[in-house]
């Protein structure tokens, strides 16, 4: 009787202690998320391969257009860097019947990386068929990216967005099945 009762009381003490010392509070969830998303940003930078989606552009002026998302980007590794985004504002020396946006693909030249406190500054220069882009992103560590490009032939424009890992050819093989 003495060993049921020791089972028995040995069986309330453990069903008695509260299951929420294991679980994680709702900071430390997000504490973590964060610190996953700035390994993950740091990792896109130290590869220097990386997708830049703009999903608002701001005008020389201080105007803020949401853009469509996953419609304009820039493409960027050592080799090469490949840019479609549109241009809102001054042009100077355009050619007739150009679309108005910014196109771009050539080697990124002159890329700089610096690491400040809460960010990552990306600074390159490309060359395209018709001028000459500087190209500065601010990377913060949950990925989001502001996205500076200054022209010889264009006024200044900003893009905020987020960066992302290029899809893989396993990527596209299995959107291409589901």
């Amino acid at each position: 009787m003495e060993t049921e009762l020791a089972i028995f009381l040995t069986l309330i003490s453990f069903l008695s202690f509260d299951g929420t010392a294991q679980e994680k509070t709702k900071k430390e969830i997000k504490n973590d998320r964060k610190f996953q998303e700035k390994k993950q940003t740091e990792a896109l930078i130290a590869s220097k391969n990386f997708v830049f989606d703009a999903e608002r552009v701001i005008t020389q002026r201080g105007r803020l257009l949401v853009l469509d998302y996953n419609t304009y980007f820039v493409k960027f590794n050592i080799e090469k860097a490949e840019g479609d985004l549109p241009f809102f504002g001054r042009a100077f020396n355009i050619a007739y019947g150009s679309d108005g946006g910014i196109k771009f693909e050539g080697k990124p030249e002159n890329v700089k990386i610096e690491k400040k406190k809460k960010s990552h500054i990306v600074k390159m220069t490309v060359r395209g068929k018709e001028d000459t882009y500087d190209l500065i992103f601010s990377v913060f560590y949950d990925g989001g990216t502001t996205l500076s490009i200054n022209s010889n032939k264009r006024a200044p424009i900003s893009y905020d967005g987020n960066i992302r890992a290029p899809k893989t050819q396993s990527d596209n093989n299995s959107n291409t099945q589901n």
